[in-house]
């Protein structure tokens, strides 16, 4: 396919915050690779601070204006070097369940100059397993407080429908797959991880429902399908609200950020969107 130079990438707003539809995601470069150990070793491996700057200095050129990662040490550094080097991309901040309740890892990204801030989806879903969704209230307070637009992510519908009636969130992560159980935990153990069809479509057909703009995520089933396909699938789900976030690995698809902007401009052109 022909790949534009600099793609012309629409933009949606999440509360105040202005942003591309088309969001870099942060796994990869945490490790995450929702596969099996091996990928996690070799995306830390093979992502050291300057090929993730790199990455961003990619996306910058390609048009993209935003990316989510986590609110740990290692990304709050990366994100300050990369700024100080004259970096643009804007950080949406995404809790890390290591720091403990949602409301620490709110506080770094909030200090640490983030845009917007939300909970992670594991431990969202924990919090379900326990019946504490109440505990969300603390973290949007503190993220609305700092001015900034708060919102939550899940792998599934139930958080949503919580977050609709109980939390004034500006946007939503929404996971397309539930791949795994969070019921002991919310941090992410690697293991066999299950992406099932039918988890996807209850998700983007209860996405219509929502009130907020919403995110979407795990579009690919983390490499499981063909980036045409799964680009495709996601933007017949899209409303004219909504943006995806991807985690890049460039390691083997060195044109990974440009190719998948174009599958995804494709497929909204497809459906009456402009991309």
């Amino acid at each position: 396919m022909a790949i534009a130079e600099k793609p012309n990438i629409a933009t949606v707003k999440l509360g105040n915050l202005e942003v591309t539809r088309f969001i870099i995601g942060g796994n990869p470069f945490s490790g995450f690779g929702h596969q099996d150990g091996k990928l996690d070793e070799e995306m830390v491996s093979y992502y050291t601070a300057e090929r993730i700057k790199q990455t961003y200095h990619q996306a910058e050129k390609l048009g993209v204006t935003t990316c989510v990662a986590r609110t740990d040490k290692h990304i709050v550094r990366l994100m300050r070097e990369y700024w100080e080097e004259g970096g643009t991309i804007q950080w949406i901040g995404q809790t890390a369940p290591e720091l403990g309740p949602a409301p620490n890892g709110a506080r770094q990204a909030i200090g640490n100059g983030a845009r917007a801030v939300f909970v992670h989806g594991g431990e969202t879903d924990h919090l379900y397993h326990q019946g504490k969704l109440g505990d969300l209230q603390a973290a949007i307070n503190m993220i609305h407080e700092a001015g900034l637009p708060a919102g939550v992510a899940g792998h599934q519908t139930a958080i949503f429908e919580y977050a609709e009636e109980h939390l004034n969130c500006d946007f939503y992560m929404c996971s397309y797959y539930n791949p795994t159980s969070r019921e002991q935990t919310a941090e992410h153990v690697t293991q066999d991880e299950r992406f099932r069809a039918e988890d996807r479509e209850k998700m983007t057909a209860f996405i219509q429902k929502l009130s907020k703009p919403v995110i979407h995520y795990k579009i690919l089933a983390a490499g499981r399908t063909k980036p045409e396909d799964a680009f495709a699938f996601a933007a017949r789900a899209m409303r004219k609200t909504d943006a995806v976030c991807v985690g890049i690995f460039t390691k083997h698809r060195r044109d990974e950020i440009a190719e998948d902007i174009g599958y995804l401009k494709e497929g909204l052109k497809a459906v009456g969107q402009e991309g």
